[in-house]
């Protein structure tokens, strides 16, 4: 099937859910966009706005804005999957949607194509009723967030700011609900933070140690106490820090030899609480203490952001009980997003989507019936930022 011609009819009449099933019949795995965004841009010119492509290396990005005044509402999200996994673990091809039992099937159903079709819906909707509306709305549209994350929403936001645009408050489409839409949303994360290890040593024959040396030996204690120190009690805003082994190797291919390295792979969830470089630096600390030779590179993927209860999160929370009835939660928990990015350029953020329970999963899903609802509630939190009587 060609990427950019869907040939599977969509049963539904509902306008999200139309745009929706055109979008997931994309095989946009990262970084292949698949002509979602030139879908999107589409619509949004439609709506009256300038959409300027940001291609960098092999990412799509998409920046499309209507008006030129303040403030400035962005909504944010990506187009690029996770790839399906096996497909024959799938009830159905995980790029032919198919609704079975009040459920819309395919993958990127819920993280995040449906963010993205209720925002476009949203705001078409909006400026149709609204059309000489106050201050300017924005979508910013990367392929690059389940990739590396270097060449997607990072680069727009820096082309952004060194043009002297910036953004007052951004709409995250990402999945943040547990149970019900809506009773969850994220005003910030914590930062990720990864250590890359390897341990030196001597190869030797099993029955010999005092002619060789372990390094799995010399790393045992320093991962013992890793794994044994309380980082923090976490805060008023953020869960404590967490530390976890997500590589761990070594071995010299025969059972009595043991190996001359050890190579291992780390990484930290940490709150407010600290700075990448004082983690680090408490890291090394504890090596210090132990005679290991070691080679330690670190790689940080985010800082740590919150977005303090204030107006943004006010209209989204209202605006959710007004369509819902559900009254939302403010969390931080969860992995990593985009809004690492676009809060340090100074824009408040925060994360409002579907049920996050079968992302990233095979069969993942997105219910039919949170569809329109989503619609509803963004095109509410517009009304409530930009237009004075909302």
């Amino acid at each position: 099937m060609n990427p950019a011609q869907p040939h599977t009819p969509c049963p539904a009449s509902d306008p999200t859910v139309t745009l929706l099933w055109d979008l997931l019949q994309r095989a946009s795995v990262t970084p292949d966009d698949a002509g979602c965004q030139e879908l999107l841009a589409a619509r949004l010119s439609a709506a009256g706005f300038s959409c300027e492509s940001m291609p960098f290396a092999e990412v799509s990005n998409l920046w499309a804005r209507r008006g030129d005044s303040g403030p400035l509402l962005c909504f944010a999200g990506h187009t690029d999957v996770v790839p399906p996994g096996d497909d024959s673990q799938w009830l159905s091809d995980p790029f032919v949607p198919e609704i079975r039992d009040g459920n819309l099937y395919a993958r990127g159903a819920a993280d995040m194509k449906c963010g993205l079709a209720a925002m476009i819906v949203a705001i078409e909707q909006f400026v149709a009723a609204h059309p000489e509306h106050a201050g300017s709305i924005a979508m910013l549209i990367t392929s690059d967030e389940e990739g590396p994350a270097r060449n997607g929403t990072l680069k727009v936001v820096e082309t952004l700011s060194a043009r002297g645009e910036s953004i007052d408050w951004c709409v995250l489409g990402e999945p943040s609900s547990l149970n019900t839409l809506g009773d969850t949303v994220r005003n910030g994360r914590r930062g990720s933070l990864s250590g890359i290890l390897t341990v030196h040593g001597v190869q030797g024959h099993v029955a010999y140690p005092q002619l060789a040396d372990n390094p799995i030996r010399r790393f045992a204690p320093v991962l013992a106490e890793l794994h044994n120190t309380v980082w923090d009690e976490g805060n008023a805003h953020f869960p404590p820090t967490s530390f976890q082994v997500v590589k761990l190797e070594a071995g010299a291919g025969a059972v009595n030899v043991t190996p001359s390295s050890l190579s291992a792979r780390f990484n930290f969830r940490y709150s407010t609480e600290w700075t990448f470089q004082s983690l680090q630096d408490r890291v090394e600390e504890i090596f210090s203490r132990y005679d290991i030779d070691y080679d330690l590179k670190w790689h940080l993927s985010g800082e740590p952001f919150l977005t303090a209860p204030g107006k943004l999160t006010d209209a989204v929370s209202a605006a959710i009980e007004e369509v819902t009835g559900t009254v939302t939660e403010l969390s931080t928990g969860g992995g990593t997003s985009d809004g690492r990015f676009i809060s340090p350029a100074g824009a408040d953020v925060v994360e409002l989507g579907v049920v996050n329970d079968s992302i990233h999963k095979v069969n993942e899903h997105v219910r039919l019936a949170d569809l329109p609802e989503l619609t509803a509630i963004y095109r509410r939190v517009i009304e409530r930022l930009l237009l004075p009587e909302a």
